[in-house]
């Protein structure tokens, strides 16, 4: 195929299109998920003593995906870290459900542009296919 697309067939029979793009909108949406399971995991600990909001920096680890991509290689882990600047309450937790709930809605909403590039791309991919007939 051109335009460094690939056809995958997994046991179930249906083709699988990949291409550069859709492997990159796969790691966005990978990123974005893990955004959105970190936020969760602070707001179930928001009456937990002592626990500390943690998070990842998205642009930094999207440019690590993106290398990745480029250079063929498997996702990495997520760079988890603890978010230094936080009010702490008297017992120790500084977890904001202001905060985490913005956040949960920035990641929701970056997984929805992901599934829609994602279903573009695929499109374009499938006009491309037919595009002979």
């Amino acid at each position: 195929m051109s335009n460094g697309a690939s056809l995958s067939f997994g046991s179930n029979l249906n083709a699988g299109v990949e291409t550069r793009l859709s492997d990159q909108i796969g790691r966005y949406l990978d990123l974005a998920t893990s955004q959105a399971k970190l936020t969760a995991a602070n707001m179930a600990n928001i009456d937990t003593p002592g626990y500390r909001t943690v998070g990842m920096d998205f642009e930094s680890e999207m440019r690590t995906a993106m290398a990745g991509v480029d250079q063929g290689q498997s996702p990495g882990p997520v760079h988890v870290h603890f978010m230094d600047g936080l009010i702490a309450r008297p017992d120790g937790n500084n977890v904001s459900m202001d905060r985490e709930g913005l956040n949960l809605a920035e990641a929701q909403l970056k997984f929805r542009t992901g599934v829609a590039l994602l279903r573009e791309e695929y499109q374009r991919v499938m006009n491309a296919i037919h595009a002979d007939k």
